[in-house]
C-alpha cells in the first residue's frame, strides 16, 4: 500500500523538475536573444547608416558631397546630432559646392511590411532624378521587383513633380498605372505580378511630394553652401 501511494509523489516530482528546466533553458534563450541584440545593435545601425549614404549618390547624380538638414521653426537647418533628429533631408552638391538637388526618405504600407524609400529631388529640373529601396520585406520574385527591375527603376530617372504657381502643391500627382499604360512624366508604369507592391510605391512618393517639396522649394536657399570651406 505504501508503495502505491509514493508513486505519484515521484512522478510530481519528476514533472517539477522537468518544468524548471524548460523555465531556466526559456531564460537562458532569452538572455542570448537580448545580449545578441544588443551587442549586434551599432553594428546593424552602422550598415544601415553606410547604406543610406550610399543610396544618397544614387538617387542624386553628379554630387560629391552632402549635408543633413532638418525642418526647425519654419526652415531647414543643419543637423549636429543625427541620432536625435527623425526626419532628415540630404542636400547634395557638385565640386564647386553648388546645391544640385536633395534626398528625401518617405515610407509606406507595402505588401508584406512598412517599405522605406530615398528618392532625389532636383529643384532645377523639378524632377524626381533617383529612386532607391531602403527597406523592403515584399515577396521574392515578385514585389521585390520594385529594387531591381530596369524597368520599373526607369521610371524615377526624370520624374515630373513639378509645383504649382504659389508653390502649395504639385500640379500633378504621382500615380502608379498598370504595366505598359504610361502616357504621363509623372505616372509608374507599375509591375505585373507585383501590382500592391508598385501602387504602394506611387503612394509613397505621392504623399511624401506632397508634403515635402513645397517646404523644401519654399526654402531652398536654407541648403545653399555660401563658403567653399563648408
Amino acid at each position: 500500500m505504501s508503495t502505491i501511494k509514493e508513486a505519484p509523489v515521484i512522478e510530481e516530482t519528476s514533472s517539477l523538475k522537468m518544468l524548471q528546466a524548460m523555465v531556466g533553458i526559456g531564460i537562458l534563450c532569452a538572455l542570448l536573444i537580448v545580449v545578441t541584440y544588443e551587442t549586434t545593435k551599432p553594428r546593424i545601425a552602422q550598415l544601415k547608416q553606410a547604406a543610406l549614404e550610399e543610396a544618397i549618390f544614387k538617387v542624386i547624380p553628379g554630387i560629391t558631397k552632402t549635408k543633413a538638414f532638418h525642418f526647425v521653426e519654419g526652415t531647414f537647418e543643419p543637423v549636429s546630432n543625427q541620432k536625435k533628429v527623425k526626419e532628415v533631408v540630404y542636400a547634395g552638391y557638385n565640386d564647386s559646392n553648388e546645391l544640385v538637388g536633395v534626398a528625401i526618405n518617405g515610407k509606406g504600407q507595402g505588401y508584406a511590411d512598412i517599405i522605406s524609400v530615398l528618392y532625389g529631388y532636383s529643384f532645377d529640373k523639378q524632377q524626381i532624378v533617383g529612386f532607391y529601396v531602403l527597406e523592403s520585406k515584399e515577396t521574392p520574385g515578385l514585389g521585390d521587383k520594385i529594387e531591381k527591375d530596369p524597368d520599373f527603376l526607369a521610371n524615377f530617372s526624370a520624374m515630373d513633380a513639378t509645383l504649382t504657381d504659389d508653390l502649395s502643391t504639385l500640379k500633378n500627382k504621382i500615380t502608379t498605372t498598370k504595366s505598359g499604360e504610361k502616357t504621363n512624366a509623372w505616372e509608374i508604369d507599375g509591375i505585373t505580378g507585383a501590382t500592391i507592391s508598385s501602387r504602394a510605391i506611387g503612394d509613397i512618393l505621392r504623399n511624401s511630394t506632397e508634403v515635402m517639396l513645397p517646404f523644401i522649394y519654399k526654402n531652398k536657399e536654407a541648403f545653399v553652401l555660401h563658403t567653399k570651406q563648408e
